[in-house]
């Protein structure tokens, strides 16, 4: 049987990494397009890579060569016009193109739980949301009008051992080991779902040059639904700390800090679960078995590892310390009010 052809562009990042590896271990004849820098997650074995830059279409289809694919996949296109230079380029080259967008194209706030492959995509806050709606609706036309092959692919909060789950990153586990406040959106009690990329990728290669997805669009996540305040106490106890947690409102943190506020009012305020029943049918053993505590261990552990990654952002640190003292201090002061005056 002929090994599948599949084209990644990019292959290091923190998604396509283990769908990388997936792939080759799977035995897919896996390319990877990408500018040859050094990356903290290096190809696996048996990849080929080939150096160009898909920004420059010139050096796109030198790098192509007159090489035809089963499955193309752009990792690394967030505008309108990073598709359009996908259709041109692979149009007739390949079976099927995969378009990663994002849960959080879906309706904010939304409607109805749990999210299905038919909530409406709509986020009248995140720009970047809004970039991927419009990347989809470019696609849906292509393959209307012209038999474009496109799949659509929605991750949700997708991770891996070098990113912390919540603004701020390394700088909140710091600030836990100190002893200090830490801030957390609204009360903490909002759901929301992460996804261990190596769960993701189980599902998302089983996608890969499967006739059915064509035309099509699919999430993959987690089915572990967790509270914020759990995933905050999950990540404390596997750095050893209590985290001591201070609840800001979301649209306060948005004042002080728009690119913060913007990502929790577009995604992370909402609360969020998935039915991830339309990829099981195309791929039916997918089962997502890392739950967030065991990821959380393998985060904390690897950036105890090597002190340079144990990285402190002073500004969020001063920002968490502004918020701290404001919000904290009106809920101490509000919360003796209360016991004064039963």
């Amino acid at each position: 049987m002929t090994a599948l052809q599949v084209l990644f562009i990019g292959g290091s990042g923190q998604i396509s990494s283990a769908c990388a590896q997936r792939a080759v271990d799977l035995g897919i004849d896996l390319h990877v397009l990408n500018r040859g820098r050094t990356s903290a997650r290096p190809l696996p074995p048996g990849a080929r890579r080939l150096e160009g830059d898909i920004r420059d279409p010139a050096s796109a289809r030198a790098a192509i060569g007159d090489r035809e694919f089963d499955a193309v996949v752009d990792f690394v296109a967030f505008t309108p016009e990073h598709v359009q230079l996908d259709i041109d380029l692979f149009t007739g080259r390949t079976g099927q193109f995969v378009f990663i967008s994002s849960a959080s194209a879906y309706q904010k706030p939304v409607g109805r739980l749990p999210i299905v492959e038919s909530t409406p995509l709509r986020n009248p806050v995140w720009p970047y949301s809004q970039d991927k709606i419009a990347c989809e609706e470019l696609l849906v036309r292509a393959y209307r009008e012209d038999g474009f092959p496109a799949t659509i692919v929605r991750p949700s909060h997708t991770y891996d051992r070098m990113n912390l789950p919540f603004d701020g990153g390394w700088t909140v586990v710091e600030r836990m080991r100190r002893g200090q406040e830490v801030v957390v959106h609204g009360d903490g009690t909002s759901l929301w779902t992460l996804t261990h990329h190596v769960d993701f990728a189980k599902a998302f290669v089983g996608l890969l040059g499967h006739p059915q997805a064509v035309g099509d669009s699919f999430h993959i996540t987690s089915d572990e639904v967790l509270t914020w305040n759990q995933i905050y106490e999950l990540v404390g106890a596997a750095a050893g700390a209590q985290p001591r947690l201070v609840h800001v409102a979301s649209e306060a943190i948005f004042a002080a800090d728009e690119r913060w506020g913007r990502s929790l009012l577009g995604d992370k305020a909402h609360s969020v679960m998935f039915d991830n029943a339309k990829v099981r049918a195309l791929v039916p053993d997918y089962v997502a078995t890392i739950p967030f505590a065991r990821g959380a261990r393998e985060i904390v552990a690897w950036h105890d590892e090597d002190p340079a990654r144990r990285v402190v952002d002073e500004r969020v640190d001063a920002l968490m310390d502004e918020l701290v003292a404001r919000y904290g201090q009106r809920r101490t002061a509000a919360a003796k009010a209360r016991t004064a005056h039963p």
